[in-house]
């Protein structure tokens, strides 16, 4: 059972009462990451999980005034470098094990989705890091030195936990500036995770998929932006027995609508746009391969004259529920901010050896996980235990409109209860209000009236 931490505990209590809680020693002896003499690897993993916290680099912390809590920094080193160790498996494990948890915390039918996604790691001005690359930044629009984190997650609607990784080089030799160390034992976990390293990006991103199912990750779509939901992409993930919620970009790929072929584009005279507000409609279609899908057309709030276009290889959902379950890929977008700006991903070791990143970055998704952990336990009131279970209801997910409608029904509810004067004068008040709105709004409040 989850536990509930008490608001007494001083952060670093309850960090080191996760640890054990989610058995992270058992987890590490089970992925070989294991020392045979000296201090254990899971004191030397729990010094390298709360190294961020403290405000200092290894470096500077081994030589500050607490350099007596810390070991030799040859120590940490050797064990960041360490090729024996499976952390894909570590973290597999880490997510099964939260994400059962969590999963207990909700109804069965709340919608569960994996979301995919990735971010550049940069090392512009490194020279010698084992398999740096050429890669794209899809956000300043340009090539940088260093690696695309290509990343995937487990989420609930309120929790983020991730699944696997990979530290992508380049599948292309002539953008990769460094290649494979030529002393690396082709037998070890290291060197699996080099050669992933230079595979495509959605041969990757199919091999994280698969192994979050094949370690019991339950969920029910998986959530992907303009670059993944190709075709390709999606009758791999039909493969896996997944569906696919994904943005689509409005290029010369072609749709079958009513036998005849058409762009996103030309699709959009079919849908009717007039009165709509931020959903227009929505088409079943055909791809080239013969696939099914619904694509939902969604006011761009970014620029009104034109709409986006989500794809949905499950045609059964309504417009609306498309929409909001691809509104969950945001989480994965909090993740990366979070983790390069307060857990310090790609900043924390700069060093040249690739396994020693993809310990550090390792680490840091640990870090996450066990602090979505410790933020769950505080304010989800169903770990308090099975009473609560029992008698609270998951979060429901509600629009806006909803919302409002039903804030407006309880103020008329209960007006009754003040005086005449009072009354007459809210009255009169909001009559006003809802007069001046625009006729959306005040259609919203169309079925509600004043008592006489």
């Amino acid at each position: 059972m989850i536990y509930q931490n008490t608001q007494n505990e001083n952060p670093q209590n309850q960090f080191s009462y996760a640890l054990k809680e989610l058995q992270i020693g058992k987890l590490l002896r089970k992925s070989n990451i294991t020392k045979s003499c000296g201090i254990s690897a899971y004191e030397v993993f729990q010094f390298l999980l709360l190294l961020a916290f403290q405000g200092k680099n290894l470096f500077r912390f081994l030589n500050s005034k607490h350099k007596e809590l810390a070991v030799s920094k040859n120590t940490y080193y050797r064990f960041l470098n360490e090729t024996s160790y499976n952390w894909s498996r570590f973290l597999l494990l880490l997510a099964v094990k939260v994400t059962t948890a969590f999963d207990s915390l909700t109804r069965p039918e709340r919608v569960k989705v994996l979301v995919l996604d990735d971010s550049v790691i940069k090392r512009n001005r490194s020279k010698t890091v084992e398999l740096l690359a050429r890669v794209f930044d899809h956000v300043e629009h340009k090539y940088q030195k260093g690696f695309t984190l290509l990343t995937l997650g487990w989420s609930d609607g309120y929790s983020f936990i991730p699944t696997g990784f990979n530290m992508l080089s380049s599948a292309e030799k002539s953008n990769r500036y460094n290649e494979v160390s030529s002393d690396m034992d082709h037998r070890t976990n290291g060197y699996r995770f080099r050669k992933e390293s230079m595979m495509h990006k959605t041969d990757a991103a199919i091999l994280l998929i698969n192994n979050a199912l094949n370690a019991g990750i339950k969920a029910d779509y998986v959530l992907m932006d303009t670059w993944f939901t190709t075709e390709p992409m999606i009758k791999e993930i039909l493969k896996a027995g997944m569906d696919a919620i994904g943005m689509v970009k409005q290029l010369k790929q072609r749709y079958t609508y009513q036998g005849k072929q058409y762009t996103l584009s030309e699709l959009k005279r079919f849908v009717s746009f007039a009165g709509a507000r931020n959903i227009f409609g929505s088409l079943v279609v055909t791809t080239k391969a013969g696939i099914p899908v619904k694509i939902v057309f969604v006011r761009n709030r970014n620029k009104k004259s034109e709409c986006l276009y989500i794809l949905s290889t499950d045609a059964s959902l309504e417009d609306a529920e498309i929409v909001r379950i691809y509104g969950n890929r945001w989480s994965i977008e909090c993740f990366f901010k979070s983790s390069k700006s307060f857990l310090k991903l790609g900043t924390e070791f700069q060093s040249h050896n690739y396994g020693a990143m993809v310990s550090h970055t390792a680490i840091v998704f640990t870090r996450y996980t066990v602090l979505e952990w410790i933020r769950r336990n505080r304010n989800d009131e169903k770990t308090y235990g099975e009473l609560f279970f029992m008698f609270c209801e998951d979060i429901q997910d509600i629009d806006l409109t909803n919302a409002l409608q039903s804030l407006m029904a309880l103020f008329v509810e209960h007006i009754g209860a003040l005086s005449a004067d009072i009354t007459s004068f809210i009255k009169s008040k909001v009559t006003e209000w809802m007069m001046s709105q625009a006729s959306f709004i005040q259609a919203l409040f169309g079925n509600i009236c004043w008592e006489s």
